[in-house]
């Protein structure tokens, strides 16, 4: 049987962000620096492929840390905890390593720093994300106000509106931030924005490759997981930037391939918690049922941060 031919726009940057990787490296460090088993609060990174992988070098992945015993390492995921949590693992005499991201920790002293100049907070995000959780778990309950869409905005009612300030999850959407962010602005001028960016660097160059290929493909797929905040917005941007088909498949067994008749290309990116693996999975699958003519790597910006792990990680004598 003739296979269809097809061509495979690969989008860059794709896949793991230096927040991710340092993550695992961390988990991994710990196993191998106080052996099994290492427990995790939360899933370290939102992928399950990652998340097994860890489980079986020693990982213990639990929700709440009466799961974990008080003389074994805790590990907290990049996406932050609350102030509670590392607080509980003080008081029971945990040894706990903080792997949150460095960006979300960035925008975790933000808020604190907003809210000691006596500012009302607002936090552009997700309701029941475990990073909108943890963000606005570094204040007492009820100081920050959650908003997820432009229609909240015109429901806002601060006390002082001079002294409104307003933060975001680091994994949204670009354009449909700067949409609410617009709306903020317009209904209170004097509004404290981000000194910097909030999203981070990763989700927008990973959003605008998405953007880059969207024009010269039938289809989209992007690898990464139904939790993963920053795969879902891929998916969005891909539809909203002119992609006819664009699918979230946490790997290629997930991909509905009945979908996919009749296209000629196709673009296949990979959310900031998927490893270049799965990446080759699907390309390797894609190889099996077409006539891949041509595979195109379209680059719209080069990543060469890092983030390094705790010094605790690093030294070789055991610290328990």
């Amino acid at each position: 049987m003739t296979k269809t031919a097809l061509k495979i726009y690969l989008a860059a940057p794709r896949g793991f962000c230096a927040g991710v990787d340092r993550a695992i490296k961390m988990v991994e460090m710990a196993i191998g620096k106080y052996g099994a088993p290492v427990y995790v609060r939360h899933e370290i990174v939102h992928n399950k492929y990652v998340v097994d992988g860890l489980r079986n070098k020693g990982a213990v992945f639990v929700e709440t840390l009466d799961e974990c015993p008080t003389d074994r390492p805790v590990v907290f995921s990049a996406h932050g905890v609350p102030v509670s949590v590392p607080a509980e693992a003080e008081s029971r005499g945990m040894f706990a390593v903080d792997a949150v991201c460095p960006l979300v920790t960035k925008v975790h002293n933000e808020i604190a720093r907003l809210y000691r100049q006596g500012h009302e907070i607002l936090m552009i995000g997700h309701a029941g994300h475990v990073e909108v959780i943890g963000t606005m778990g570094q204040l007492p309950d009820g100081a920050v106000t959650l908003i997820e869409t432009v229609e909240d905005v015109a429901h806002i009612t601060p006390a002082n509106p001079d002294k409104l300030a307003f933060v975001t999850q680091t994994t949204l959407s670009v354009d449909d931030t700067a949409d609410i962010v617009a709306a903020i602005k317009h209904r209170f001028p004097n509004v404290v924005a981000p000194g910097k960016e909030d999203i981070c660097y990763a989700t927008t160059n990973r959003q605008e490759a998405v953007k880059a290929i969207a024009p010269k493909i039938d289809a989209l797929v992007v690898i990464g997981a139904p939790n993963s905040s920053n795969s879902k917005r891929l998916v969005e941007v891909g539809s909203k930037a002119g992609c006819k088909y664009s699918v979230l498949a946490p790997r290629a067994t997930d991909i509905d391939w009945r979908s996919l008749e009749g296209i000629n290309a196709v673009g296949i990116t990979a959310g900031a918690s998927a490893p270049e693996e799965l990446v080759n999975e699907v390309v390797d699958a894609f190889r099996q049922r077409y006539d891949v003519t041509d595979i195109e790597v379209v680059e719209t910006a080069v990543e060469n941060i890092e983030f390094k792990a705790p010094k605790i990680l690093r030294e070789t004598a055991p610290s328990l």
